[in-house]
């Protein structure tokens, strides 16, 4: 059963992980991806490490579901060949900063001029305006950019701090997928096709405001100095490891003192409601550590889900992949992959009833499909020998 995307086409025209991964979610859910990349080299992301069989395991993790055609696009002919492919396609993405696309010859006058329903999508770090604009941008410049890093400091006193994965790259990409289905839902009721921008940096500001821009939320309230909500993280350690205690509700706080044997808890003053236990966080939080480390995780797992008290233990990325939940929902697939061998993946995430995401083919390698989609657009055989001899595709 085809996914719910099944008979779209996207002209993938991204690299390294914003762009690759939003539309290899695009992909996961049915569409024809077509990355188009420069010969020699191809996406800056193949040259990284863990590698099997020529692939690199980042490029692997984000571009399975495409077919792949290299491309010189600084000579005419290979503009040419862009342009066909995107004559019959449904979207168009590209995270170049802003400009290049124009002097490559591809913006969006030029593509919509032979497709004129394409969404447009151009993906960059700082929009198309402002003194950042121009900026080389990669994820931790947008981390410190957007508040980000000093959100994961805990307090404008302290030492700012960047999240230890590439959030902004992928929360970008999934914004991205998003926004792609709407526009393409939008098409459908109007006909009409559009150009879809996205900064990085707003893509980590709207993030952020949901939750961590409380004092910036009331425009005469001001906020000179942003306080931590507290110095002490909620990862405890415990007899053997480290484990998480998320306590909110009074139910949830009376059901830790029962599991802790600590009934003096419930009469200390400091901790009477849930304003006063956030007012004395710390203090709380110094607490539940000093008896946390008491007993092993297992024990406690034991004890704190018989109140009903929200827990789980710290996994490492090897015990994640064992652990019995994420057996249980299937979050992990495997499969053969032509050239790496046998791979482990994350499954797409969103599962749909009627029309579900799969995992259809892997990551290609540099221009594995070029003659293939040379051939339907339309060029003959003597036509494609032609552009491969004068090094316009590979």
């Amino acid at each position: 059963m085809p996914g719910p995307l099944d008979g779209y086409r996207v002209i993938d025209l991204t690299s390294m992980v914003s762009g690759p991964f939003a539309t290899m979610m695009l992909g996961d859910q049915g569409a024809d991806v077509i990355k188009v990349e420069p010969p020699g080299g191809g996406d800056h992301v193949r040259t990284g490490g863990f590698r099997a069989g020529g692939l690199a395991a980042q490029f692997i993790n984000t571009n399975r579901n495409k077919r792949s055609i290299a491309v010189d696009l600084k000579s005419p002919q290979g503009r040419e060949v862009l342009l066909r492919l995107a004559a019959g396609a449904d979207v168009f993405i590209q995270n170049f900063r802003p400009g290049v696309v124009e002097r490559l010859g591809v913006g969006e006058p030029e593509v919509r001029a032979v497709n004129p329903a394409i969404v447009y999508v151009s993906i960059n770090g700082f929009g198309e305006s402002g003194p950042f604009a121009a900026k080389r941008v990669y994820d931790p410049i947008i981390q410190a950019a957007s508040g980000l890093a000093s959100v994961q400091g805990g307090s404008d006193d302290a030492r700012p701090r960047l999240v230890r994965t590439i959030l902004p790259d992928k929360l970008t990409a999934v914004t991205a997928a998003q926004a792609v289905t709407a526009a393409l839902l939008a098409r459908a009721r109007t006909g009409k096709g559009q150009h879809v921008r996205l900064a990085m940096l707003d893509a980590v500001v709207a993030f952020l405001w949901a939750s961590d821009m409380g004092g910036q939320t009331f425009v005469e309230q001001p906020t000179d100095n942003q306080r931590a909500a507290s110095f002490i993280d909620l990862i405890y350690e415990t007899g053997d490891g480290f484990m998480s205690v998320a306590v909110m509700s009074d139910r949830e706080w009376r059901g830790l003192a029962r599991a802790a044997e600590r009934p003096e808890w419930l009469e200390d003053e400091r901790f009477r409601t849930p304003a006063l236990r956030d007012e004395n966080i710390d203090d709380r939080l110094a607490l539940t550590q000093e008896v946390l480390r008491t007993r092993t995780t297992a024990e406690w797992m034991e004890r704190l889900e018989a109140e009903d008290v929200p827990c789980a233990p710290v996994l490492t990325r090897n015990a994640l992949v064992e652990h019995p939940q994420v057996e249980a929902l299937g979050t992990l697939v495997e499969y053969d992959h032509p050239a790496a061998g046998k791979l482990r993946q994350a499954r797409p995430a969103a599962r749909f009833e009627e029309t579900p995401s799969s995992v259809r083919r892997g990551a290609p390698l540099l221009g594995e499909h070029t003659d293939e989609l040379l051939g339907e657009a339309g060029f003959s055989a003597d036509g494609i020998a032609a552009l491969r001899t004068e090094g316009v595709v590979a």
